[in-house]
C-alpha cells in the first residue's frame, strides 16, 4: 500500500524548510523528509552572519534547527529518511529508502548541491571542527579579513572566489594543479593583474596543517620537481566545483550537463508537472542560504497554485 501525500518535500536546507512553512500555512499538509544530511550544507558552517535578520550572527546547525521548528510550527510533517527512487513516467512515485512507497500530488526537490573536495584527513578534520576549511568564499570570506589565505582551484569559479578574497584578504595564494588555468580568459587576467594574489601553477596540496584547532599553514607540492613547501595561512578555500544532488532525478527531469536541474524561467517549474526544484540543486550561479530560501518560497507558491489548478 502506497501513502497518499499532497505536498512532498525533498531536502532539509533554507530551500525545503522555507517551502514548508509556506505549504503549511497554505493548508497543502507538507510531508518533508530531510535527506542524508539533516539541514544541509549549512550544517558545516560555524557561523552565518549574511543571513537577513541576525544582527548578531548566528551559528549554521543553529539556524537549521530554528527553520525545522518554523516549519513544525505550522504542521509540517517532518521526517527522518530520504528518497532512494522515483517513477514520474505517469503519476508522481517516490520511494523512501527503497521501502515505503508515496503517492504524491506535488513534489519539490530541495536536494541541493555538495561542494567537492581533495578528500585529504586533514582537510576533513578542519572542516568539522570549522576552523579554517571552506568551500565558500563569499560565505566565510569575511571571518579571513587582513590575513593570508590558500585557495585551490583553477576554473572560473576559483578566480571569481580568490578575486573576491583579494578585497578582504591581506594576501591569497591560488594552488593550479596544472601549468594553466581552465578558467576563461577574462578571468584569468582579473587574477593575474590583482596585486595580492599569488598563483602557484603544477601545485597540489600534501596536508592542511594547525593547532588542532585552527589552520596555520598548508604544505603543498610542485608537481614538477615533488619539492615540498609549507606556507603560512589561517584560511583554507576549495574551489573545485559543487555536484547537485539531483541523480535519482535523471531518466525524467531535465537537467544541464552537470546535474542542475533545469527550471522554467521566471518560475520554479521542471519539465514534469507538479515537479518543482528549489535551491542548490537547480542554483549554479548564485548557491546562497538566502537565494535558497527565496526560491523555497517560489516553489511552494507554484505548487498551491498548480494543486488550485487540479
Amino acid at each position: 500500500m502506497s501513502e497518499k501525500v499532497n505536498c512532498l518535500i525533498i531536502g532539509s536546507g533554507p530551500a525545503g524548510y522555507t517551502a514548508a512553512i509556506y505549504a503549511a500555512r497554505a493548508n497543502m499538509n507538507p510531508v518533508l523528509y530531510q535527506g542524508i544530511q539533516p539541514g544541509g550544507q549549512l550544517t558545516t558552517t560555524t557561523d552565518v552572519e549574511n543571513f537577513p535578520g541576525y544582527p548578531k550572527g548566528i551559528s549554521g546547525p543553529e539556524m537549521m534547527i530554528e527553520l525545522q521548528s518554523q516549519a513544525e510550527r505550522f504542521g509540517t510533517d517532518i521526517r527522518n529518511g530520504w528518497i532512494t527512487n522515483v517513477d514520474f513516467r505517469n503519476e508522481l512515485k517516490l520511494w523512501v529508502n527503497n521501502e515505503h512507497e508515496l503517492e504524491c500530488n506535488t513534489v519539490i526537490i530541495s536536494t541541493g548541491a555538495s561542494a567537492k573536495y581533495l578528500g585529504l584527513k586533514s582537510e576533513k578534520k578542519y572542516l568539522e571542527l570549522g576552523g579554517g576549511v571552506s568551500a565558500c568564499a563569499v560565505c566565510d570570506g569575511f571571518f579571513y579579513k587582513n590575513q593570508e589565505v590558500v585557495i585551490v582551484g583553477g576554473g572560473d569559479s576559483a578566480c571569481e572566489e580568490a578575486h573576491y578574497l583579494s578585497k578582504l584578504c591581506s594576501k591569497v595564494t591560488m594552488l593550479v594543479r596544472k601549468s594553466q588555468f581552465r578558467a576563461s580568459k577574462i578571468m584569468q587576467d582579473r587574477v593575474i593583474k590583482t596585486a595580492n594574489i599569488e598563483i602557484l601553477y603544477n601545485t597540489s596540496t600534501v596536508e592542511v596543517k594547525g593547532d588542532g584547532q585552527l589552520v596555520t599553514s598548508i604544505l603543498i607540492k610542485n608537481n614538477l620537481n615533488n619539492k615540498l613547501r609549507e606556507i603560512p595561512a589561517t584560511g583554507f578555500f576549495v574551489a573545485i566545483g559543487h555536484k547537485p544532488n539531483t541523480d535519482i532525478f535523471k531518466p525524467y527531469i531535465n537537467m544541464d550537463s552537470t546535474g542542475y536541474i533545469i527550471n522554467e524561467q521566471g518560475s520554479t517549474k521542471t519539465n514534469i508537472k507538479g515537479v518543482f526544484v528549489s535551491g542548490d540543486a537547480a542554483d549554479h550561479t548564485y548557491r546562497q542560504a538566502i537565494t535558497a530560501a527565496g526560491t523555497g518560497c517560489m516553489a511552494a507558491l507554484d505548487a498551491e497554485r498548480y494543486l488550485a489548478s487540479m
